[in-house]
This record gives structure tokens, C-alpha cells and sequence, in this order.
């Protein structure tokens, strides 16, 4: 009868499963090694938002201050739907306001920073 015996194995067979257990090992690291890094990436990214500005029409120094800041590092303030998005866009990914941002205009306005 040709062929191999049931359960009888080539030192070839063990090596070539060998192979495959370490590359399935490489594999799960990098995976690893790759989340933890987004998930660190997104985490400073977020860190790095600015937070809400009250006030909606910024006068004398404070005006002066905030034109001579680059958009992207400008306070969020209600009302102002180009600059908000454009940090949206840039720290979030999305142009699409999230609920914290209703809430954070709201408690900028009334006093109450976010």
C-alpha cells in the first residue's frame, strides 16, 4: 500500500509546521506592535485638541492673540463653523460634529469650560 502510514510523520512535515507556527507568531506581533501604536498615535492626537472658548466675538489683545494663532491650534468657539471644522477635520478625521461639541459650545457659553 503506497503512501504514508495513519499518524506517521516526515521530520520535513514538523519542520514546515515549524515555519508556519513561528511566521503566525511574527504575525501576532506586529499585529500587537501595530494596534498599541494607533491606539498611543490617537490618544496624543486627541491630547493635543484644543478645548472651548466662551467667547463668540474676541476683542482688543484677546482678538490679536487668536488671529496671530495657527487655525489648527485656536480654542473651538460657538458659532465659528469654519475654524471648528477645520480642527475637527484635522485632530478627529471627521467635519461631523460629535455630541461632546453641542455640550462643549453650550458650557462654553454659559461659563463652564470643556
Amino acid at each position: 500500500m503506497g503512501g504514508k502510514a495513519h499518524g506517521a510523520y516526515q521530520v520535513s512535515d514538523v519542520a514546515s509546521l515549524g515555519n508556519v507556527a513561528m511566521s503566525l507568531v511574527r504575525l501576532l506581533k506586529s499585529s500587537f506592535a501595530f494596534v498599541v501604536l494607533t491606539l498611543v498615535a490617537l490618544e496624543v492626537a486627541e491630547a493635543a485638541e484644543p478645548k472651548w472658548q466662551g467667547n463668540v466675538i474676541a476683542r482688543g489683545e484677546e482678538r490679536e492673540r487668536i488671529e496671530n494663532t495657527p487655525i489648527l491650534e485656536r480654542p473651538y468657539r460657538p458659532l465659528h463653523f469654519y475654524g471648528n471644522t477645520v480642527r475637527r477635520r484635522h485632530y478627529r478625521g471627521t467635519a461631523v460634529p460629535a455630541p461632546r461639541d453641542v455640550v462643549g459650545a453650550a458650557g462654553a457659553v454659559s461659563g463652564r469650560r470643556s
